[in-house]
């Protein structure tokens, strides 16, 4: 009748890395997105300025100096 010994440090290392590992999950879900999305994200924005930029007429910033 013996029983199986356990080291109680190793498991309560597992237990912290699994919680971890479920948190980091949570995280990847709620604020995460992937390179390809954030890439788009970039070129829209990007073509938005310059279409933006296209349709300025020159010379309307120009301010009279005081």
């Amino acid at each position: 009748m013996t029983a199986d010994l356990i080291n109680l440090r190793l498991k309560r290392k597992d237990k912290a890395r699994t919680e971890r590992a479920a948190e980091a999950t949570a995280n990847r879900a709620r604020f995460g997105r992937t390179g390809a999305e954030k890439a788009r994200a970039r070129m829209e924005n990007k073509q938005t300025k310059d279409r933006l930029d296209g349709h300025r007429l020159v010379g309307s910033l120009d301010l009279p100096k005081s």
